[in-house]
């Protein structure tokens, strides 16, 4: 286990269940666990798939209890899993926390997702705390359009003397964020990255600047990165070196890992950008010569 950043951005290069334990009790104002789903995704070489569902969950339960007993008494947990294994989770999770919120995280898909079945448009994500009278929530921070005031502009005639509704809410459980598109600015060579919007609006509620916030499968570091941009601490856990390196450069803790340069990857259609603007300094006149060096 390696312990690499600074006393703000912590990257933990390491096994999740060792690194859990290694950090003290009672000390994480939120975490967000977005774990392997044991689906056979490719993860740097690395299969996500266990001998049997059995072997998963028994792993999951390990690392889930690790999570609980990290947390803060007013700590906040949003999980993660594929949809066949979240009511494991909710049994489990519901013997040890209190689950507020059952959220689904809903997106479109421009490919065929099945043909004979109705295809997976969703994932579960599970929010959870310890004390239900006590743990944050900064409604102010996710406000979203209501509207039936804000478009409609329709008058609750229930209330005396009567109003237009309101033209803001408190997002529902079902929320619609794209998942990262391979030209989206956002995107980095992960097979489950998921998007700034959607921790966006986790961090902004369940925690406050200065707060510490722990993800145990970090892959891109994208809950790290938008701690950072919001003003709070990070603690990130990661298994696969390649994914170590992201961290690094996204949250800017170093320029270089192990003697090699931290650069994002340039992607397909970004050489062929490249390629066509170096064509273009090299376009040759008829008499041999070069417009531009």
């Amino acid at each position: 286990m390696e312990i690499l950043g600074n006393d703000q951005h912590k990257i933990i290069f390491g096994d999740t269940l060792v690194a859990l334990a290694a950090l003290p009790d009672n000390s994480i104002d939120l975490i967000f666990a977005d774990p392997p789903y044991n689906i056979g995704k490719n993860f740097s070489g690395q299969r996500d798939k266990w001998d049997t569902d059995e072997d998963y969950l028994n792993w999951c339960y390990k690392w889930l209890d690790l999570c609980v007993q990290k947390m803060k008494t007013n700590g906040s947990f949003y999980v993660m899993t594929a949809t066949q294994f979240m009511p494991f989770f909710d049994i489990y999770l519901s013997k040890k926390l209190y689950i507020l919120s059952r959220i689904v995280w809903h997106y479109d898909s421009s490919g065929v997702q099945a043909k004979k079945y109705y295809g997976s448009m969703y994932e579960p994500i599970l929010f959870c705390v310890k004390d239900k009278e006590n743990y944050t929530f900064n409604t102010e921070e996710i406000l979203v359009e209501a509207k039936t005031g804000a478009t409609r502009k329709l008058i609750d005639y229930r209330k005396d003397p009567p109003q237009v509704y309101n033209y803001e809410k408190v997002p529902g459980n079902v929320w619609e964020f794209p998942r990262v598109r391979y030209r989206m600015e956002e995107y980095e060579n992960h097979p489950t990255q998921k998007p700034i919007a959607l921790l966006d609006r986790i961090i902004k509620a369940s925690s406050n600047v200065g707060d510490l916030v722990l993800d145990p499968f970090s892959g891109t570091f994208t809950t790290c990165f938008v701690a950072k941009e919001s003003g709070r601490n990070s603690i990130g856990i990661e298994l696969q070196e390649e994914y170590v390196k992201i961290g690094l450069r996204r949250l800017k803790l170093a320029k270089e890992y192990k003697g090699e340069k931290l650069k994002k990857e340039i992607r397909s259609f970004e050489t062929r950008k490249i390629a066509a603007v170096q064509n273009l300094k090299l376009f040759e006149e008829s008499d041999g010569t070069f417009i531009h060096s």
